[in-house]
């Protein structure tokens, strides 16, 4: 809402005089109602007290006059009567300015009452309101941190994107199946707060711990999940004990007794796209040594594409599967294992997504080694392009 009225108001401005400003400003804040005020306040920088003001001309009604304040009214502008005072501040400030110096928004993490306070010390009487204003009219705004710097990117980020697009047409074109696995976010169990809100009645909120201490919860919940990418379906096996790289798998083996079967009777290979990392990573032996326990019970070619690492975002289970699931049990305490299966078993989207849930209550205990020997058992065949992103796993029997 804030943005909104800040890029009308910087629209419009430069054709506004004083007494259009304040009656624009009220207007606006009626329009909003509760908070109306703080709002149009911190996005146009104009006192809260010109604001009611404006509101108390509207509730009078407004009529047609050349004049822009009562007589007699208005303060004599500040840099008439303290000269020097934008500069002195723009000084104070421009050390903490981040980014690009030029650039016509600047924004400073310094507040206003400790910029008033140092222009104070340098012989300037200014308030912390009249900083803010100043502020503004430098080009100042106060703005939150935005992640958009994921660092150096691999130089074939972009060539193993286009051989999974590439990989996925032709196993889809087949009617092979194609998925896309990861692990969501780790979930404490219990009556612990949750982001987001819910209808509810009026002033009866669900109440929640305060603090998500881990002793106080029943448990952890791990849901990794399984996306169909041609189906929009999806399976979800909610761990218990650790993310394993045979938790994972044991993940895909479940979506393939309960969903995969049945949908690809005839399927003779399996196409698997995967973050770079964690349990379903390139680099894990577990990880492969699974997949082949898996390629020999089912008799399924097994292809691996990998996300390079640092492009987790673009596996299409983060944006098709997971942001509904946070979606669908926003502002709800995860009390029970039971109500994360039905959260998780009721997501649906419009386009047809459609979920199923179950526990995995099996141990997976962490910290064992895979020896070479069995490395070298493996059926596995890497690909000449970029071979540890990419690779088939193939059933013993058949390769032998």
């Amino acid at each position: 809402m804030e943005t909104v009225i800040r890029t009308k108001y910087e629209a419009i401005s430069p054709v506004l005089d004083e007494r259009a400003r304040r009656l624009w400003a009220a207007a606006e804040s009626q329009a909003i109602g509760y908070g109306g005020d703080a709002i149009v306040s911190a996005a146009t920088g104009l006192a809260r007290a010109t604001i009611r003001a404006g509101r108390a001309e509207l509730e009078q009604g407004v009529t047609a006059t050349k004049r822009v304040r009562q007589p007699g009214a208005g303060r004599p502008n500040i840099e008439r009567t303290q000269l020097g005072v934008k500069k002195a501040l723009e000084r104070l400030v421009s050390p903490l300015t981040r980014g690009d110096p030029m650039a016509p928004l600047r924004w400073t993490c310094k507040s206003k009452a400790h910029l008033a306070d140092a222009l104070s010390k340098e012989g300037f009487s200014v308030s912390a309101t009249t900083v803010g204003h100043l502020l503004h009219e430098l080009g100042y705004s106060l703005q939150a941190m935005r992640k958009s710097q994921e660092g150096t990117s691999h130089p074939d980020r972009n060539a193993q994107f286009e051989h999974i697009n590439e990989m996925a047409a032709d196993f889809q074109q087949r009617n092979q199946p194609v998925i896309s696995v990861d692990t969501k976010k780790k979930e404490l169990v219990g009556d612990f707060k949750n982001a987001g809100q819910e209808w509810q009645p009026k002033k009866t909120p669900e109440k929640v711990q305060v603090h998500d201490f881990p002793d106080d919860a029943i448990g952890k919940a791990i849901p990794h999940g399984v996306y169909d990418m041609a189906r929009n379906e999806a399976w979800v096996s909610i761990g218990l004990d650790h993310d394993t790289p045979a938790f994972a798998v044991a993940s895909i083996r479940q979506w393939w007794r309960t969903m995969g079967l049945q949908s690809y009777p005839h399927a003779t290979e399996l196409l698997i796209t995967a973050d770079a990392g964690g349990s379903n990573g390139y680099r894990p032996r577990a990880w492969k040594l699974e997949l082949q326990r898996f390629a020999d019970e089912t008799g399924l070619h097994i292809s691996v594409c990998h996300f390079p690492p640092g492009t987790s975002k673009w596996n299409k289970i983060e944006h098709r599967l997971f942001c509904h699931i946070t979606q669908n049990w926003r502002g709800r305490p995860l009390i029970s294992y039971a109500t994360i299966v039905n959260l998780i078993g009721s997501t649906h989207t419009a386009t047809g997504l459609h979920v199923k849930a179950r526990l995995d209550r099996k141990g997976y205990p962490t910290g064992g080694k895979i020896s070479n020997a069995e490395v070298k058992r493996l059926a596995l065949k890497k690909s000449k392009f970029h071979g540890e992103w990419n690779y088939e796993i193939s059933p013993r029997k058949l390769a032998n």
